[in-house]
């Protein structure tokens, strides 16, 4: 534990902290606590450089995306805003993260009484839509380079060519598995109807906005009224489509079953979660969302299910070398989950059309 008090030294004054404990459970970076004056003061994180290899690109899109909203909400006199809004310390390198044991670090202010929620209720779901069409709709006018942190991490065209590498090579034999074959098929038979976003977007018709690319229930801080506080999680911000944060909440949070449900009758497409998230969604993003982009929230629906179909697949036919996996068919098994929603997904979309007509 010496070592971060070190590292927090670089931030702060290594006299005024009391104690650094673990802090939540997330699945990319190690997080802790910084107890100052016997409570929570700061939060301290070891940024994974395996998964954002950039971590200077990194930190700037993080400063110029939390410095323009705090300046937003200072013209129009927003109250409270360092709750409402993330706020990362520098160090004393002048950056807002240190080297220190071959290990990227950074701290940020901790938000007192501040709660996450898992749970995907309509009501939530409301919420998430809101909150993440304000996110984007604060950051249209935003003049800094904000760089892609993660590369064509959610263009359709490149996972594609990802799968057919994966087929050409059929390094492990998977191939030989008739169902394989099968779910290949599938994939490719409507490959250039789900290749429309890319499309349109070199048509010059669709723009790419800064977006949050994560957009899940738990990636917002209420307070303990249950009021949206702020957006947090930004790692993943970048230019996309604004397909990328309708369309992944909707993946995980309208699918009634597991990502990796063997039971696939378990599986449906929500439409409740689809109402209310869809009316939060359009609330928040009303200022600059064109027509050609409302009218293809839709096909956003089903293309986060058909992309990570096509990752899981793609993966399952390299021998499961990217997701971890509890058994050997597991991602398989997730193909099968994510194929089934994106059906139901398709199944729902007159409805979700006539939602978004009204």
């Amino acid at each position: 534990m010496n070592e971060l008090f070190v590292i927090a030294g670089h931030f702060i004054d290594p006299k005024t902290i009391e104690n650094i404990a673990p802090l939540g459970n997330g699945l990319i970076n190690d997080t802790y606590k910084i107890m100052v004056g016997g409570e929570p003061k700061y939060v301290l994180q070891r940024i994974n450089n395996a998964v954002f290899t950039d971590v200077d690109m990194l930190q700037n899109n993080i400063e110029a995306v939390t410095n323009h909203i705090r300046q937003k909400y200072e013209n129009q006199g927003v109250r409270d805003i360092n709750r409402r809004v993330l706020h990362f310390l520098k160090a004393d390198t002048g950056k807002t993260y240190v080297f220190e044991n071959e290990k990227y670090w950074r701290v940020m202010d901790f938000i007192a009484d501040s709660y996450t929620y898992e749970a995907v209720t309509p009501e939530y779901a409301y919420y998430a839509g809101r909150s993440f069409g304000d996110f984007e709709s604060l950051l249209t006018d935003l003049n800094a380079t904000i760089g892609e942190i993660i590369p064509d991490f959610h263009n359709i065209e490149f996972r594609l060519k990802q799968m057919e590498d994966a087929v050409a090579e059929d390094r492990v034999g998977q191939m030989r598995e008739v169902e394989v074959q099968k779910l290949v098929d599938k994939i490719r038979a409507v490959a250039d109807e789900m290749c429309l976003g890319e499309r349109l977007h070199r048509e010059g018709k669709l723009p790419k906005r800064i977006c949050h690319c994560d957009t899940k229930v738990n990636n917002m801080l209420f307070d303990k009224d249950g009021n949206v506080l702020c957006v947090i999680d930004l790692d993943t911000v970048m230019p996309s489509f604004v397909f990328s944060d309708f369309g992944d909440f909707l993946r995980s949070a309208a699918n009634t079953g597991a990502e990796d449900d063997p039971d696939l009758d378990n599986i449906h497409f929500n439409m409740e979660i689809f109402k209310t998230f869809a009316k939060g969604y359009l609330e928040g993003s009303q200022s600059f969302l064109l027509p050609i982009e409302k009218e293809n929230l839709p096909y956003a629906a089903t293309l986060f299910p058909y992309m990570q179909a096509v990752r899981f697949l793609t993966d399952y036919i390299n021998g499961s070398i990217y997701y971890k996996i509890k058994y050997a068919t597991h991602n398989l098994v997730r193909t099968r989950a994510q194929w089934k929603l994106y059906e139901e997904a398709v199944a729902c979309l007159p409805e979700m059309k006539r939602l978004l007509d009204h």
